[in-house]
């Protein structure tokens, strides 16, 4: 990918040669249904033909264009013919003699993609529809049309598609006569605002739509007027909820109107929920897209809904915070993602019915940030980002929930007020423009009066997580004589943290908290005077509230509270705070594993929030193939399977804590009398009173079987049968890779490794099968094979195929001892091969040498 691969200081270059003043793009997809395209008869390519008008700063300069494409047709620059031959190179085309205003047409022949990169292609299994849609970010606008694709040279866009004539069209900005272009086929959309390349959208195909209206009036005595559209496939119509979409679509929207005072500035508002997407959502502006899985086929507990709605929200926020104003280069990456990140939650508490959404991001998304933090590969928020494979590496935990994170205690710091005044002054004076970290500072510091610069020194330009501990002191009366916090970490950061103080009160009302204060850490001890004097609490729990970014710790009196009283923490969000806590010492070894199981066991099944109970069924499982002593994998499993069996039974009838206990049960079943139940459930010989085995039940039921070998091909095949659809295909390959066979191993290698036949969404079917805790052995020959193949693999899939293989197919399962030597010793023989790759490998390495220190540690009870 060396060509593709655009540098920081090429990209720097180029925006202080050029300016663009426009695209005008026209795309022929007709090719998608018939293989025909501009006379073309190749139904994997489509026709695109780009006229850009840019300036440039010297006469007679040279620059590039960026277009990943099969073939190029012609190449026309001001009036004169360039030989594509001489000046294409498959990533890019060369320019020279540029003069001071300048007009590019590129005709080219470009590939529709099977990786969720580019203009993505599916064939729904259903009905054979064809439905497209793109995928750009960070840089894949060029697999479509040609460019310069990097996100400080901003340009308005004229877009041309011709479809098929049953096809609806939909792009970034409203169709200029769709009554007309449903006839002929020829969608033209009026002018986009100054936009980035990788926000550009076009959806294409039979979809399913349905319409609203969102208005409100602005001081101006005018009416703000926003048409809004949901789209899914035809086939996922009857699930599509469309009327809760748009519910928080309006919720949001008159959220962040009252909170930035500047209008939604993008004209209309649709949402597209495409199949085989790659990332949650993308923030295209007046087009954003979803995966499909958000249109929920059966059952799903209430914290489903609530993601979606974050992740509406999350993509809402960014029509301001990356639409309007971008960052100059994906090193501020954070500017859009951090604070979509934070302002999902804070809408999402602020204006829907997901008032405890805070939990959710304190309990989810901050362990994602916490795991990302520790390893080698980590970096400071703003990160230093070398090219387009560092910037597709970091859209992660950092960039993401640590930012988010960091954000949430700024607002502790400044004031909210200060905060989203410094917001308004940002959009205003940025408008359609691209900024740094430094314009985001200055107006924070206006309108806070704080010091920006040392804030951020520590915040943002530093890497790692801090633990903050209580030491206290008690007088013969057992107050608190002081009580200190210790911070632990690389580097000391300020802290804004509420401390509080908790005594078992009985069974009602439980653990309560009767003091609190808020203080700053700084340094490493603090001491917080507030307290001193209180009765001795049975917890201390700093971070109350999770006001700051940390690990949290607790003295050994605390711990042997929780060990007695976890389930009878009144507040919720405290008590998500100290399961998160618990699961940071578990995987930091500094509990045993079989303690968190045991917590786990002991009081999960009094948690109301279900998101935690969710949450913490994904650690326990992680827990128990990973961190758990190989000698006691066996009894903690089956121990894990009872307990989520009994709960399963206890649960309240047709209740989400009952549907939550059942998938957990599905995923821990070993026993022949667990897979008996599970079979009898499917065949409905057997019942559980209010559960309903739905068809996404039935799959989650079916893997295990398929895993322990009780499910053959045949069972897989006819359940395929009663659900032949995309997600019934998923479904399927997970399951048919699962079996215990190494036959259907190598099959399922050969596919993934060997073959670049499968979809991007089939790929991960396959790896999530592939690798079961249960099948070491089995899958002990792979460990040599994966060091083989991966430099190649990186080399000829694309960079989100190859990120999927060498993430999901690590050896993770095997002994950790060797498969560390042969992870070192592939890492001292390519010291050459890509960052990206090494990266990769890198942190799978770091996560089983953590194994393997909570395994000895485990063993050691």
């Amino acid at each position: 990918m060396p060509g593709e691969n655009l540098s920081r200081d090429e990209a720097r270059q180029r925006a202080e040669l050029l300016s663009v003043d426009g695209y005008e793009v026209s795309l022929d997809l007709r090719s998608a249904v018939d293989g025909q395209s501009g006379g073309t008869a190749d139904p994997h390519t489509f026709r695109s033909v780009t006229t850009i008008r840019f300036r440039s700063t010297q006469a007679g300069a040279s620059t590039f264009v960026d277009l990943i494409a099969p073939s190029v047709t012609s190449v026309t620059l001001n009036g004169s013919a360039l030989d594509p031959s001489a000046v294409f190179d498959g990533s890019r085309i060369a320019l020279e003699s540029l003069a001071r205003e300048n007009v590019l047409v590129v005709d080219a022949q470009c590939a529709y993609s099977r990786t969720g990169e580019g203009l993505h292609r599916f064939v729904d299994p259903e009905d054979g529809e064809v439905y497209l849609y793109t995928q750009y970010e960070p840089a894949d606008a060029r697999r479509v049309f040609a460019n310069f694709e990097q996100p400080d040279l901003k340009a308005p866009y004229l877009l041309e598609v011709t479809a098929p004539e049953s096809w609806t069209v939909w792009s970034n900005s409203p169709a200029e006569d769709p009554s007309t272009s449903a006839k002929d086929g020829v969608w033209r959309f009026a002018a986009t605002k100054p936009i980035s390349t990788y926000i550009t959208a076009v959806v294409a195909g039979p979809y399913h739509y349905e319409t609203d209206l969102y208005t409100r009036a602005l001081p101006d005595g005018t009416v703000l007027e926003i048409p809004l559209g949901a789209m899914c496939r035809k086939g996922l119509a009857r699930h599509f909820d469309a009327d809760d979409i748009f519910l928080i679509t309006k919720q949001g929207l008159d959220f962040f109107h009252d909170r930035f005072d500047y209008p939604y500035p993008f004209g209309k508002y649709d949402q597209a929920f495409v199949p085989e997407y790659n990332i949650g959502a993308m923030e295209n502006p007046g087009c954003v897209t979803f995966r499909e899985e958000y249109i929920f086929r059966g059952q799903v507990t209430r914290s489903s809904y609530e993601r979606r709605a974050n992740t509406i929200l999350h993509e809402m926020a960014h029509m301001w915070f990356g639409d309007l104003v971008t960052m100059v280069w994906w090193d501020d990456l954070w500017l859009k993602e951090s604070f979509a990140d934070f302002m999902g939650s804070y809408a999402i508490v602020g204006a829907t019915r997901f008032t405890d959404g805070w939990i959710t991001f304190a309990n989810n998304r901050k362990a994602w940030a916490y795991r990302a933090d520790q390893l080698p590969s980590t970096h400071p928020v703003t990160a230093d980002i070398r090219d387009l494979e560092d910037a597709k590496l970091n859209f992660d935990g950092i960039t993401y929930a640590k930012g988010a994170s960091v954000l949430k205690q700024l607002v502790a710091y400044a004031g909210e007020e200060a905060f989203l005044e410094g917001a308004r002054r940002y959009f205003k004076r940025h408008a359609y423009g691209n900024t740094r970290l430094a314009d985001l500072l200055s107006v924070l510091e206006e309108t806070s009066g704080r010091d920006m610069t040392a804030w951020s020194r520590s915040w943002l330009e530093t890497s790692g997580v801090n633990a903050l501990t209580p030491v206290a002191t008690y007088d013969a009366a057992d107050r608190i004589t002081e009580l200190a916090i210790l911070q632990d970490g690389d580097v000391l950061r300020p802290h804004r943290v509420a401390v509080g103080l908790y005594r078992y009160e009985g069974a009602q009302p439980g653990l309560v908290r009767y003091a609190r204060a808020e203080v700053d850490v700084t340094g490493a001890r603090t001491v917080v005077t507030e307290l001193a004097g209180t009765e001795r609490p049975d917890l201390v729990l700093v971070n109350d509230d999770d006001l700051t970014y940390c690990k949290i710790r607790f003295d050994e009196g605390s711990l042997e509270t929780l060990r007695a009283h976890l389930g009878d923490i009144a507040d919720p969000m405290a008590r998500a705070l100290c399961w998160s806590a618990l699961w940071s010492l578990t995987r930091d070894a500094l509990v045993p594993t079989r303690d968190f199981v045991d917590l786990v066991l002991r009081f999960a099944g009094r948690e109301s929030d279900i998101g935690v109970l969710q949450m913490l069924h994904t650690w326990t499982h992680t827990a128990l193939v990973h961190y758990a002593a190989p000698a006691w994998r066996e009894e903690g499993g089956r121990l894990l399977a009872e307990g989520a069996l009994r709960e399963l039974r206890l649960a309240e009838p047709g209740s989400q804590h009952q549907l939550t206990w059942a998938r957990f049960f599905a995923a821990t079943a070993r026993s022949a009398a667990d897979l008996q139940l599970l079979e009898g459930l499917l065949a409905g010989t057997a019942r559980i009173d209010g559960l309903d085995v739905d068809q996404e039940m039935r799959w989650a039921f079916l893997e295990p079987l398929a895993a322990e070998g009780v499910a053959d091909e045949s069972v897989i095949a006819a359940e395929l049968a009663r659900d032949d659809t995309a997600s019934g295909k998923r479904h399927e390959v997970r399951c048919l890779t699962a079996r215990p066979s190494a036959e259907a191993k190598a099959a399922a290698w050969e596919q993934m490794v060997e073959s670049d036949t499968l979809s991007n969404a089939l790929v991960i079917a396959t790896i999530s099968g592939f690798a079961q805790a249960g099948q070491r052995e089995l899958l002990a020959p792979y460990t040599a094979k994966y060091f083989e193949v991966i430099e190649r693999v990186w080399q000829e899939r694309s960079i989100q195929i190859g990120m999927d293989v060498v993430r999901g197919l690590f050896p993770s399962l095997q002994d950790a001892e060797g498969t560390l030597a042969a992870t070192d010793a592939w890492l001292a023989a390519h010291e050459d091969a890509p960052a990206a790759l090494r990266r990769l490998v890198l942190e799978a390495r770091d996560d089983l040498a953590r194994a393997a220190r909570a395994q000895a540690r485990d063993a050691a009870v």
